[in-house]
């Protein structure tokens, strides 16, 4: 399990090589969060926060597995990351101020933001975002959140500047740093993280069983913050988060759910709030061993699925239909790839080919972490019946699912946000060696497309290289992604400048302000 769970989830992102290969500067234009109908920001005010976590799964180190969005709210309020997700272009700046790369795309030095500094005072220096890398990349998942980068191939250059060597050409480097990239002071002592200065907009005042007290940072290098203080407050379900804004207790209900959102309609003081592209809920195939090991039993499921019926019932139509790519929001999505429509003759064809054993009962595995995704699972099992496929649907403690299911079962759900990149899933989750290979696909053709696409810096020649990668992926990969979920926020009428992006993105909340 990695910090893609039940929070943020991935900050993906799908900047054009152009942008990329210029150097980045935090003066671009911000289309993300800009006040609604003119309105002037008002300082001061406490936003009361509700995010969905469990007491069992609580963390407070910053490179470790976050599987609470209560929790990582909370990290992401106090610590900066180098990048962060943007709308246009959709990697900005942060801690980073800007970012260029050598001419083989290999080698690429982050400038920090002059002024930033640990809230106990002290400056960022390269050395102190270097030992954070390094600490980062040893984790166990730390070569999924910077692949291709060893621990050794990072070092500081001066006392500004950051220099990061990949094993291969990597157009895409700066997106990876938006998820994880938390800085720390060099040295930090284990003991010492729950207390550890960060660089945020916002410092820790008290931490209580999930809940937190954050002030701000009046000396953020990033700029005005607005509100004096956020509290946030963990809730084990939607529903809980949900009756606690309508009651007044709590001022925005995070990623709260479509169930959440069709209640609160009818409230003239309630703002529900949707981010499209927020949220994926494919079904995974294995594809290395097991019943889908054969591209044509995988076919045939996209296949069986009524891909219009799942996002009306699932979703109660807070989302969109899907075509089995990953990363639905990025500029480059090969819409021209026809759409799979339900076609149960051609599936049971491909099953009988294929030589698939109807007269077995497969288990699909899925949790009830996020809304939706069991009921996912039920519908199509449901669906698949018509096609004299067996399923039963098992539904799993979310910690045993991570520990037993995830990465090693042969057909489960999982889910994903921040679909705003193609490459990004390709390379957490789809090359042969990524190290959240969920469906244990290892395809030589796919390995040799990713990396041509990330290797190309014209930008015409490396949209054309991501079709391909993506045509690959939509005919042999081992996912069903059958749609898209929105993010649902509901929020008081109070609450101004929520942002708008999805993922990590709608954790920013520097700029929100109350009238």
């Amino acid at each position: 399990m990695d910090i893609n769970r039940r929070q943020l989830l991935l900050a993906g992102g799908a900047i054009g090589a152009t942008a990329l290969l210029a150097a980045c500067s935090s003066g671009a234009e911000d289309t993300d969060t800009a006040p609604a109908g003119g309105n002037k920001p008002k300082s001061g005010g406490t936003l009361r926060v509700g995010a969905l976590g469990r007491a069992s799964a609580i963390t407070r180190d910053p490179h470790g597995t976050q599987a609470n969005e209560s929790d990582y709210l909370i990290l992401a309020l106090v610590y900066d990351t180098l990048t962060i997700p943007g709308a246009n272009p959709n990697t900005k700046p942060r801690l980073a101020a800007s970012w260029e790369p050598s001419a083989d795309l290999k080698t690429w030095k982050f400038k920090i933001a002059k002024g930033a500094a640990f809230h106990d005072g002290s400056p960022v220096t390269a050395d102190d975002v270097v030992w954070s890398l390094k600490r980062l990349r040893n984790t166990p998942s730390g070569a999924a959140r910077l692949p291709g980068i060893k621990p050794e191939n990072i070092r500081a250059e001066g006392t500004d500047t950051v220099v990061l060597v990949s094993d291969y050409a990597n157009a895409e480097l700066p997106l990876l740093t938006r998820l994880t990239t938390f800085v720390l002071k060099k040295g930090t002592a284990e003991k010492a993280l729950e207390k550890a200065p960060g660089t945020g907009p916002f410092k820790l005042d008290w931490f209580r069983g999930g809940n937190a007290r954050l002030v701000k940072n009046d000396k953020w290098y990033g700029g005005a913050v607005h509100l004096d203080a956020i509290e946030v407050t963990m809730f084990e379900t939607p529903q809980a988060m949900a009756n606690a804004l309508l009651a007044g207790q709590i001022d925005v209900a995070s990623n709260a759910g479509a169930v959440a959102a069709r209640t609160a309609a009818s409230r003239k003081d309630i703002q529900v709030l949707r981010r499209p592209n927020d949220m994926a809920m494919p079904i995974v195939m294995r594809t290395a061993s097991g019943p889908f090991a054969d591209v044509r039993v995988r076919e045939a499921m996209r296949l069986v699925v009524d891909r219009d019926a799942m996002v009306k019932q699932v979703l109660s139509g807070y989302g969109t239909v899907a075509n089995d790519i990953m990363g639905t929001g990025d500029p480059h999505l090969a819409k021209d790839i026809p759409q799979r429509k339900k076609d149960l003759a051609t599936a049971k064809s491909l099953l009988a080919e294929a030589k698939f054993d109807l007269s077995k009962t497969y288990d699909l595995v899925t949790t009830e972490d996020i809304p939706g995704l069991a009921e996912s699972a039920t519908l199509f099992a449901n669906q698949a019946r018509e096609a004299g496929i067996k399923i039963k649907v098992v539904k799993q403690e979310s910690g045993a699912f991570w520990d037993k299911t995830w990465k090693n079962g042969d057909f489960y759900t999982t889910y994903w946000g921040t679909n705003d990149s193609v490459i990004f899933f390709a390379s957490k989750t789809m090359v042969s060696e990524a190290g959240q290979n969920e469906a244990g696909w290892a395809d030589k053709e796919f390995d040799a497309s990713y990396l041509k696409v990330i290797g190309t810096a014209d930008e015409t020649a490396r949209a054309a290289a991501l079709k391909e990668l993506q045509q690959i992926e939509f005919a042999k990969s081992g996912y069903l992604l059958w749609g898209m979920a929105d993010g649902i926020d509901l929020a008081a009428s109070k609450v101004q400048n929520l942002p708008k992006l999805a993922g990590y993105g709608r954790v920013q909340l520097e700029n929100v302000w109350l009238r």
